[in-house]
């Protein structure tokens, strides 16, 4: 038995930065985990996704110049891709749990549960603590489906040896138009099922219907109102089997199905009724505004474990992960702002959003106008022939807040960023029009999309 004044399970962006927060105010830590250490965003998620992506994003590039400049073709070598790859991910778990044990951090492998409300076990050992942070991270969420055990997950996407030709993602969300996006433009050609009237939910109707016409002109099918009901093997493939909304049926031969319906909590395993630890609808861990559980003051959550509000993206990741460290530290004081929140789907051109949506900003009462426009043909977008460039903006009537901001193009990831830190910083639309970015950049439009 060995005893820490916390632990520590999960060794992502959340459970990382509690671990090191905790081991830097002197507090004993241990931290466990059952898979390579890193978490999803480092080995299965944002950060080989990405580099996925750029690869995408230069032969998109390179078509779009074609004829303007560039000549001859690019095209995306798949082994190569993935070697590179695998030189980032790899090193990484090493890398990490030596950054841990730098740190302080005691490191333990293997699958952890509660023994009882202040213990947990691994593998023979029993590790007391006076607090729990579970930052498990998430799975993919059960499907009910017949032949799912035959379902790929976006992990088996981000480690292929080759990369098929017919590719099917069941769910509409990020992970689905994502990779479908490097698919098609490595070759594949991708189909979307989505079970709801609309893919990409949460995101402006509008954009997103660019979205899906910017997919549709590279080859991606994107299908909603359709329901999976099974898969089996067919021949060297799948054959997938459903109903549509028109309450037909039909069946689609694929090379690869991959899970995209969504992800729950990573905690079944656990035992939380050992430690008494009360679960939400969602599968989460019940909190308070602390992140600390509802029925178990010596446990917190943070990350995809924790139904504390927050978008399950990298930064709130870390945002609660040093949330709850503080809250351990310093006593119950430290509550989570995620205003300004930015999220992004990097397909090809990029969607973002920060702020709120013109439905859920209807639904709070809020008065406001929408700026909105094309931008296809301005200089930033028109001199790298971007097929499609769009914004919708929110401003409060009387204050100017910039309420949401909701961006299609090729410098997404820029003007998201800024309209994030002015939602943050409360810098309204008159005081951001008048600042003097430099010029010609996707930055310097920001004063004529709030005219």
């Amino acid at each position: 038995m060995s005893e820490y004044d916390v632990v520590v399970i999960g060794t992502g962006a959340s459970g990382s930065s509690a671990a090191e927060a905790c081991a830097k105010a002197g507090r004993s830590v241990a931290i466990v985990d059952r898979l390579p250490y890193g978490g999803t965003c480092a080995l299965r998620g944002c950060d080989p996704k990405k580099i996925l992506v750029g690869a995408a994003e230069l032969v998109d590039w390179s078509q779009r110049m074609y004829g303007s400049g560039i000549a001859g073709s690019i095209e995306i070598d798949w082994n190569e891709l993935m070697h590179f790859k695998r030189s980032f991910t790899e090193p990484f778990p090493a890398k990490r749990e030596s950054e841990l044990r730098e740190a302080g951090v005691a490191t333990y492998h293997g699958a952890a549960r509660f023994a009882d409300r202040t213990t947990i076990v691994v593998g023979n050992e029993l590790l007391t603590t006076r607090n729990i942070v579970l930052a498990a991270g998430a799975h993919p969420a059960p499907l009910k489906l017949e032949g799912e055990s035959l379902l790929a997950d976006s992990t088996d996407f981000l480690d292929l040896d080759r990369l098929p030709k017919r590719i099917v993602f069941i769910g509409g969300g990020y992970i689905a138009f994502e990779f479908a996006h490097v698919a098609a433009r490595a070759g594949a050609s991708p189909v979307i099922l989505q079970r709801g009237p609309r893919v990409l939910a949460g995101f402006e109707p509008g954009l997103v219907d660019a979205v899906v016409a910017a997919s549709a002109a590279i080859g991606i099918d994107v299908r909603t109102g359709v329901n999976v009901n099974g898969v089996e093997r067919h021949g060297d493939g799948f054959r997938i089997g459903g109903s549509t909304a028109d309450g037909g049926d039909f069946e689609l031969d694929c090379d690869l199905v991959i899970h995209a319906a969504g992800r729950v909590a990573d905690l079944d395993e656990i035992d939380l009724d050992a430690g008494g630890v009360e679960r939400t609808t969602k599968g989460s861990v019940a909190v308070n505004e602390f992140f600390q559980s509802r029925t178990n003051p010596a446990v917190y959550a943070a990350g995809d474990c924790a139904d504390g509000g927050g978008l399950p993206l990298t930064p709130t990741g870390f945002t609660e992960g040093d949330l709850v460290a503080r809250n351990i530290i310093e006593g119950n004081r430290h509550t989570a702002d995620f205003s300004g929140l930015a999220s992004i789907v990097y397909t090809i051109p990029s969607l973002g959003m920060t702020g709120i949506t013109q439905e859920a900003a209807r639904a709070k009462g809020l008065r406001f106008r929408v700026h909105s426009g094309d931008s296809t043909k301005w200089y930033s977008s028109w001199r790298i022939r971007s097929r499609v460039s769009r914004y919708e903006l929110l401003i409060e009537d009387g204050t100017k807040r910039i309420l949401g901001a909701h961006v299609i193009g090729p410098h997404t990831e820029e003007l998201i960023n800024v309209f994030s830190l002015a939602i943050r910083a409360n810098i309204g639309a008159e005081a951001l029009e008048g600042v003097l970015f430099a010029y010609p950049t996707a930055s310097s439009d920001i004063s004529s999309m709030l005219e």
